[in-house]
Order: C-alpha cells, then structure tokens, then sequence
C-alpha cells in the first residue's frame, strides 16, 4: 500500500477487478462458467466494442522552442502548433513507436518497493553502485572489476549496508535512490541503513516449482522495531567520510529523524538536503547538512497534530537555487509559500480554502507562479491558476464547469487545455496566458457510443453517515437499462485514505453492468482533494468512518425504485479487500456478497510506516486495531464471502488471509478461497469474481 496523496489514475482500475496499490493486477486464468450465464453475450460484445465507443479529443505531445511550438500527433498525423504564427501544420504520418533512449535505472528492473543499485556521476566519469552490502566506486568505461570500496562495515552479520534502504521506504516513502551526487561530481551522499533490530519476514517462493525458495525480508510491522536510517558523505579527493547528524545528537528513537527520505542537494553542492519525520508522521522538518562538517540545520517545520502530515510536500525550487516554493496543509489546506533556503518565509503565494495540486511552471521572466488547484464547480474539477511571485492578484484561467488537464509552454504565453467531465469527453485547445482561446486542437467523436446505445454515467452526491458531508459517487448502467426493472447492484471500493470513488474525467460505463448489475464506486471521509481536517475524520478510526460512508451510500442508493437493495455485493483489491470484508461483516442487512482480493484483515500484520501514520502505534491504541481487524467481526459472517491472495505477496503477505480463513473456519462459515500461486499483490480474474457474484445474487434465488 503506498502512500495516498495524489494519485488520481488508480481510480482506472476501479471497474476492472477492484485495485490495489501499485501496479495494474495481472489476471489469473479466468473460470469457463461465466460464458454459460445470463447476459455474457452483451458483456462480451461491449468489453470488445465498448472500449473505443468514444474517440478522445485529448492530446499529449511536447512543446519546442521554448514554447513557440508544440508538436503531437492526432488522427495518424504528426502535427505541430506554432504559437507565433498562430497556425497548426501537418508534419508527417505520426510515427510508430521507435526505439528509446536508456533510462534511470535501466539494466537493474528496480523492483517494486526497492532501489535504484547504482548512480552515474553528472560529470559521467564515475559510477557508485552497491554490492554487498556496502558502496563501491568505479570509472565508468570499466566492467567495476578495480572498483574501490567506499564502506567496507556491511555485511549480512551485522545487517548493516551502504548504498541501498529498505523495501518500506521504497514501498511508503517512494524512496527510491540511495545514492545521491553533488552536482559537481565532488561528493557522494548515500544511506547507512541498520536493518539489526528489525524482525524478518519469510516469504515461501517458487512454490509451483519442483523446489522453493525463501524470501526473507527486515519487514518492521505496525508497532515493531523500524531500521535506523543515516545519511553520510564521501568526498573523492580526500576520500573523507562524514557522518550527517541527521537527528541533532538524539537517539534513533527520540522524535523527528525516525524517517530520513526525499534526500538532495543543493545547486550549489554545499549542503545536502532532506525530510525528517517523527514515527507518528504529525511532524516533519525540512532539514539541510553542511557538507563539509555534516552538521544540520532546519529549514523549515510543519506540524499537524490532530493527526498526520504530509510526508513529501511538494518543492521547486527557483533558478537561483537559493529560493523555493513549498506546499504547506498548515491553514487545513494545501497552499504555496515562497521561502529561502535561510528558512525566511518571503511571502505567502496562496490564501485558499481548497487545494492546490501541482506547480506546472515558475515563469521567473514574467514573475508569475502557474498551478493547478482544485477550485472548480466540485473538488474534483482541477484548473489552472497564475499568481504573481508576490502572492498578489491570483486569477483562474479555465471554465471551473469542466476539469483540466494543462500542460504550460516554457516561456509561459500559451497552455495546452484538455477539458472534460465525467460524462462529456474531452476536448483539447490553445489558450494564451490569460486564458483565452486561441485555437482548438482536438475533439472527442462519440458516434459511436450513442449507435452502441451505450448510457452515461451518473455522478452521485450523497450524506456521508454523520448526515452533514456531502460526497461523491459514480453509477454505471447497462445499456438495455429499463427504470421499471429491478437490478442487484456492485460497489466497486478502495477507499483507503486520500482516494476516491469518483472523478470528473470523461468515464465510459462498466462492461460488468451487461451481466445484469448497475456498478456504483463512492467517496468516504477518506476522500483526497476536501483539505487536511476532512481527512482527519478517519485518524484512528480506519474501518469505521469510511466504511460506514460506503454503508450509508448503498442506503441512500437503495432507495431508488429500479435498485435491489436485497442484491448488493461489494469488491475490492489490497485496502479495497479489507473495506470489501469489513462492509460485508458490519453491515450484513445491506451487503449480501463480497469478493476480496489481497486484504489486509488485521493492520498487526502491516508495515510500520503506512499503518502508524493512520492508527498510531498498536501498543498505544489498542481498540483502533482491533475495530479495523477483519477477525473481530467474522461472528457476523451470513452473506457470500470469496477471498484471493498471491502466496508470493511480499506487500501484503498471505498471513493476513490465512488468519481470516482460520478465524472463519473457527466460527464455522463458509466462504470460497482462490488462490493466485507465486502471484504477488495480485486480484482475482474478473470473470471468476463475476461467475461468484452472479451465481450469489443473480442466480441465488433459482438454485
């Protein structure tokens, strides 16, 4: 399970067999009963004919001459916008896809979860790489056989290594490098890691093969001991190591620098930089080493006490290098403040009461910030904003009826705009600085989805269960949907923290609704983009609040006279396994059947760094856990329950659903078990989900 802050495309994956995080699950080998139940047919047919009922009028390409051009390709064409004589051109035939560049990392396959195993020096003459533990140092036009060790300490004994982190800081802290260059080549900032404390975890592998394997892993869950992370640096003509204070003289476990991550340096190449945290995650300081005595300074400390803070804000900084802008959620929402590398705030760039998504460009020659936030006709219609580098006279340059998608030119005179919504696909034009339209690019054809007689979706607004949060959902309909009949309905859920259930781009209906269900997705108080104290609502309380949302969703759904509120089933994928489950055992008169692929069923079983950031430490908040543990509530099993899980999962290991099939097979219930062998964070087949959740609530009533 990642970190949630802003990852809007996992919603993709909602209507395909429930999702996880992380990469798109690869399906297992489908079951063969489904292509003999009702509806398959029209199921097959849209799946195939469905999938490009609309041709999209939104584009991508790239901007050149700094911004005095932009080339993309539409309609099998290359085609290329000049902004100064304002006219679109036909370059060529748009081409295939030819062979690219080398790319970060490239040889290695960074695993999920783990880190890049070498770097390249910018001067390109030198390559650092970890082995064995420890840090090496070669030329790079040598096969590393006269490498030099820079760390000769590590070793498996002592579980010390140099040059490499951990699968968690990989997994929650997207820390995906270990090694870091000065931009003078001069220096060399890389990890000491002491994994010795940490308790292993051993994972069965090969286990289709004549032979297995063991995977062992230094995997700290919720509540155990965390590795100890340091940072040092290595000068290459001295060949001096310095040790970076990173926590202030204080022991590991003493507060802010449990957690060193988002590591870099300066333009300058004098002082390194990085995120501190404590273990609870409500503080975090922007700390800078000196790169000569590795003595630390704070920059700057943010402070969210009622529950978590963000972990990796968002920084650019200025060509000066000395300047930066940085997002804060201190005023309860996501804003930017300018400050310098002193740790002098210079001034506040944005005052809103929504939130800011991204920096798409500091225009330094025309003293304007341009970003993104989420200040449209509902939080999740994102437009283009530009402010002045003084915080003055803020304006919004798109349609807040539409969401958009920008891309702003270098120089900062033009953006491309892609607008749509949920239910009107997108168009693609150039605008100017202002916000004006200077030409359209592209247009959506949807001959196609009306001939299908294919129907939109709904965007749903609803109370959240405290009957005062209005929320967000999605409802898909078949295409022969008639309002006189009666349908069974499917919750596809995540609604981990900061995801949602709805969107506003352009969204074609669910090919599972032609089996005979109308598929509906929902936001919780668990929702991104709403600011810092909605999200508050869930600290301590994971699998309450949110799912009690998804609870008073499908009740307030029910009421719909073409809703059968007697069939509902649910699914989901990694979080979205366990909110499947807890929905299924906490509220068994609204949910009938749940198809749960890869659940945490108690978050003992989970990593330190995601689960302590939500629910604190178990030690210390013991109820907490138990409500969100799956096994506290199997006494309340009484509808249909399928589990899936990978026996090669290193993210969400099989314990978790061996101890829920244990505690099950104790209370005497029944359920179905699919098993995915030498899969990883994986999902049941949709075809098999939909066989189960036909056979158990359409079908349930003929058998």
């Amino acid at each position: 399970m990642q970190r949630m802050c802003h990852r809007p495309l996992l919603w993709l994956s909602l209507l395909a067999a429930g999702f996880g995080l992380g990469p798109t699950p690869t399906p297992v080998a489908a079951q063969d009963r489904l292509k003999l139940m009702p509806g398959y047919t029209q199921y097959e047919k849209m799946r195939r004919d469905g999938t490009n009922a609309v041709k999209l009028g939104s584009l991508t390409g790239t901007w050149k001459d700094e911004g005095k051009a932009f080339e993309f390709n539409y309609d099998g064409q290359r085609r290329r916008f000049d902004a100064v004589a304002n006219a679109q051109t036909v370059l060529s035939n748009a081409p295939g896809r030819g062979p690219r560049g080398p790319r970060r990392g490239e040889g290695e396959r960074r695993e999920r979860g783990r880190q890049f195993t070498s770097a390249v020096s910018p001067d390109g003459k030198q390559v650092a790489f970890y082995r064995d533990y420890n840090l090496w140092l070669a030329p790079t036009n040598t096969d590393r056989s006269n490498a030099v060790a820079i760390t000769t300490e590590g070793n498996a004994k002592s579980r010390l290594k140099f040059g490499s982190a951990s699968w968690v800081y990989g997994e929650e802290l997207d820390q995906h490098t270990a090694i870091w260059w000065s931009p003078d080549s001069r220096r060399l900032a890389f990890y000491r890691f002491d994994e010795s404390r940490v308790t292993d975890f051993y994972l069965q592998l090969s286990q289709t093969k004549l032979l297995s394997t063991l995977d062992t892993e230094a995997y700290p869950k919720a509540g155990g001991t965390n590795p100890s992370a340091d940072l040092m640096i290595y000068e290459l003509e001295s060949r001096k190591t310095t040790h970076v204070d990173v926590r202030d003289g204080r022991p590991f476990d003493s507060g802010v620098g449990h957690y060193v991550y988002d590591v870099a340096w300066t333009k300058d190449g004098k002082e390194l930089l990085f995120h501190r945290t404590n273990r609870r995650q409500n503080i975090l300081e922007l700390a800078a080493a000196d790169a000569t005595t590795g003595k630390c300074r704070v920059v700057l400390r943010e402070q969210w006490t009622p529950s978590w803070i963000e972990n990796s804000p968002e920084l650019k900084f200025l060509k000066d290098g000395k300047r930066f802008i940085w997002a804060s959620e201190r005023t309860g929402w996501r804003n930017y403040y300018l400050y310098e590398l002193s740790g002098r705030l210079v001034t506040t760039l944005t005052r809103h009461a929504f939130e800011t998504v991204e920096i798409k460009l500091i225009d330094e020659p025309g003293n304007a910030l341009f970003y993104t936030a989420r200040s449209g006709s509902n939080p999740m219609k994102v437009q283009l904003h530009r402010v002045p580098l003084n915080g003055a006279e803020d304006v919004r340059l798109t349609d807040p009826y539409f969401h958009h998608t920008v891309d702003v030119a270098p120089d900062g005179r033009h953006f491309i705009d892609v607008a749509q919504t949920h239910d009107v696909p997108p168009s693609t034009v150039v605008r100017d600085r202002d916000g004006q339209q200077v030409m359209e690019l592209a247009r959506s054809d949807s001959t196609r989805f009306k001939r299908l007689g294919l129907r939109p979706v709904d965007l749903l607004r609803f109370k959240a269960a405290d009957g005062q949060t209005e929320l967000y959902g999605m409802l898909h309909y078949p295409s022969k949907f008639s309002p006189t009949k009666k349908y069974p309905l499917l919750v596809s859920v995540y609604a981990g923290p900061a995801t949602t259930g709805a969107r506003e781009t352009f969204t074609l209906p669910s090919p599972l609704t032609e089996l005979g269900f109308l598929v509906a997705s929902f936001d919780s108080r668990s929702a991104s983009g709403r600011g810092k104290e909605f999200l508050d609502a869930i600290y301590g309380r994971l699998g309450i609040v949110e799912i009690d949302d998804q609870a008073a969703a499908v009740r307030w759904l029910g009421e719909r006279a073409y809703v059968d509120n007697r069939r509902v089933g649910i699914y989901g994928t990694s979080y979205g396994g366990t909110a499947s489950i807890l929905a299924l055992l906490r509220y068994p008169d609204l949910f009938q059947a749940a198809c749960a692929s890869s659940p945490v069923t108690d978050f003992r079983n989970y990593d330190s760094i995601y689960t302590e950031r939500y629910l604190g430490l178990p030690q210390e908040n013991k109820a907490a856990y138990d409500a969100v543990s799956t096994l506290t509530h199997v006494k309340n099993l009484r509808g249909r329950l399928m589990l899936f899980y990978g026996t090669a999962d290193n993210n969400v290991h099989p314990n978790n659903t061996m101890q829920l099939v244990q505690a099950l097979q104790r209370e005497g219930k029944s359920f179905d078990l699919q098993v995915g062998p030498d899969k990883g964070h994986d999902a049941v087949n949709r075809e098999r989900m939909m066989e189960f959740f036909i056979e158990n609530l359409v079908l349930r009533d003929r058998l």
